[in-house]
């Protein structure tokens, strides 16, 4: 006996949600493949006081693994304080102000786009660095893999996380050869390319927090999971715990071992070579699982993108369900995913790739800025959260947080102040625009509520006296059905036609007006005479000489339309309804404008074979 089981709507929606595992592969990308040019930043800063400076990688990125492990701990406690996703801007919400939350939202927003785009680009560039001939192409190869990441993730946030489980456990694995296989080694099993300089300068503080900032965005991503909750499934906040967890150990263990292998190995930078192409050919030399490493590295960098769609999607629908954003990038597809969302972030990702020409060095200045200004809020705000809520515990972990704060407010400052001029002036003005566009949407849905009174019990429903106008253009099915909805809805009802000044039309409109004197359907019909071959204006002229009579309470203006059975029959039908609706919506106060739109089949339906008269349709 075969017992069968019917999975509830509740059911099929979980099974579209991330388990902890698709979680990390889904939402980790960013910061897992950070790796491979986190310690490069730091090795390019140290490097100009030679082989001394060098010496400080370790200490510079232990510095930077105690930082992610107060940003791991505090986004675990945001995610248990804000399961509904959010992050920065869920935090600076409540405990900071709309305004902080708005620029800590800005701020996020900014850095998934350049996410998706250096991700991208620094993908494709490790394509046509292994071959030359794609390098023309490389624009068209950024549109292209950035296509390919928005259909994934169209088709649903648990099937794409899928598709990249593969990827990223391979990753993963190939930083642990190189580690392992680097720590096993006591000579490099190749000879490094990269050079020093011939002088040495003086390793100083301002050297030492230059390179601590430029390593920090080996700490892009932490928050994303924290800002895609609701996309995990039940237990969420715990799911993503877990998640946020399992990324913090993978992401420190990989810096503090490609640092230790840099101290041992002496890497210096190159021109011809990332620094973790260097490590790995100094661990496992240059053969096919050299390449091999090297593949998935390009892989992974390109999918890292894959970390904004999954949570600038959701971050919108948070600023779109407070009035921050179009209520539309709340609204989600049948496979759980905001669409509106991630086709936004692909076309401005676009944008910036196609501005940039695919260069990734173009984009860098601008890259993490925001994310630390998010990184700041959060970690204030989440201050401001444990000394209101004082449970037990509460001093240390708000001296965890403050400690966040101002470790990450420090590598902010050195960021904007190093690279201000390169790029980052952007963000500066960008932030505060997307910050008043905020504003501005919000305004506009409070002056919309307030006129509707949303929320408040409107007055007892009464019946309105009312007069409605049928622009009308031959007799046919379509008008018989207006006429009819009219009669429906109004207490009187006037039928308009436009008559041009022309013999024919004129021979036409007689005949109309007899078709119309034989059917008698008891509503006049009102000929608007006019001069000019434009339909609107004189309809428009008629319904403000109704409005001034102030006979009725409600005055409509009825448009029968026939729906296209098919979207390429679209352009058939000559757009009558859209051209009025715009005239009437210009030039009157108090109308409403009612456009029926009748299936074809549905006029027609006694008899199937009928044809619409010229003129007659929608």
């Amino acid at each position: 006996m075969t017992v069968m089981t019917v999975r509830t709507a509740e059911e099929r929606e979980e099974s579209h949600r991330l388990t902890a595992f698709e979680g990390l592969a889904a939402l980790s990308l960013d910061a897992l493949s950070s790796v491979a040019y986190g310690p490069q930043a730091i090795v390019i800063v140290l490097a100009a006081a030679g082989a001394v400076g060098l010496g400080y990688t370790l200490p510079v990125t232990i510095a930077i693994t105690i930082l992610l492990a107060v940003l791991v701990i505090s986004y675990r406690q945001v995610i248990e304080a804000f399961p509904g996703g959010g992050g920065a801007y869920a935090v600076a919400k409540q405990h900071l102000g709309r305004q902080a939350s708005l620029v800590a939202a800005a701020s996020l927003i900014v850095d998934y786009i350049l996410n998706a785009a250096v991700g991208v680009s620094a993908g494709v560039a490790a394509l046509w660095s292994a071959f030359p001939v794609l390098y023309g192409a490389r624009v068209w190869l950024c549109l292209g893999v950035l296509a390919l990441i928005t259909g994934v993730n169209l088709w649903g946030v648990a099937e794409s996380a899928r598709v990249f489980i593969g990827p990223t456990v391979a990753f993963i694995l190939a930083m642990a050869i190189v580690i392992f296989g680097g720590l096993l080694r006591s000579h490099p099993a190749y000879t490094l390319a990269g050079s020093l300089p011939k002088v040495t300068a003086s390793v100083g503080i301002l050297l030492l927090l230059k390179a601590f900032a430029s390593g920090c965005s080996a700490l892009t991503g932490v928050e994303a999971i924290a800002n895609a909750v609701p996309e995990f499934r039940r237990p969420r906040a715990r799911r993503a715990q877990h998640t946020e967890m399992w990324l913090g150990i993978l992401l420190g263990a990989m810096l503090i071992g490609i640092s230790v292998l840099i101290r041992k190995f002496h890497v210096a930078p190159s021109a011809n070579e990332t620094t973790l192409a260097q490590l790995a050919a100094a661990a496992v030399g240059r053969n096919i699982v050299f390449y091999a490493i090297q593949l998935i590295t390009t892989v992974l960098l390109a999918l890292a993108a894959n970390t904004s769609f999954g949570g600038l999607p959701v971050l919108a629908a948070l600023l779109a369900r407070d009035n921050n954003l179009p209520h539309l990038f709340a609204l989600r597809a049948d496979r759980q995913v905001h669409r509106y969302g991630i086709v936004v972030l692909a076309v401005v990702a676009a944008i910036l790739l196609v501005v940039a020409g695919g260069d990734t060095q173009k984009l860098i200045p601008v890259f993490a800025i925001g994310v630390f200004v998010g990184f700041t809020l959060s970690q204030g705000g989440m201050v401001r959260h444990w000394r209101s809520e004082r449970s037990d515990g509460w001093v240390m972990r708000a001296c965890i947080n403050g400690i966040g704060a101002v470790m990450t407010t420090a590598a902010l400052a050195i960021e904007l102040v190093s690279k201000f001029t390169e790029g980052a002036w952007l963000v500066v003005v960008v932030v505060p625009l997307l910050v008043l566009m905020f504003d501005r949407i919000n305004v506009a849905y409070q002056r919309i509520g307030d006129l509707l009174e949303l929320g408040k019990q409107p007055p007892p429903p009464q019946r309105m006296s009312s007069l409605v106008v049928v622009p009308v253009g031959g007799m046919s099915r379509l008008t018989a059905e207006a006429v009819s909805a009219a009669l429906s809805i109004g207490d009187e009802v006037r039928a308009v036609t436009v008559c041009y000044a022309d013999p024919d039309e004129e021979l036409a409109d007689a005949g109309f007006r007899d078709q119309w004197e034989a059917w008698h359907p008891n509503v006049p019909l009102i000929t608007l005479h006019t001069q000019h071959r434009s339909l609107a204006p004189p309809i428009v002229k008629y319904v403000r000489t109704l409005e001034a009579e102030e006979g009725y309470q409600r005055l409509v203006v009825l448009i029968p339309e026939v729906l296209a059975e098919h979207w390429w029959r679209w352009i058939l039908h000559n757009q009558r309804g859209f051209i009025l609706q715009r005239a009437i919506q210009r030039g009157t106060e108090n109308v409403v404008i009612c456009r029926l739109r009748y299936r074809l089949s549905l006029v027609a339906r006694h008899e199937p074979s009928a044809t619409v008269p010229p003129g007659a349709g929608g």
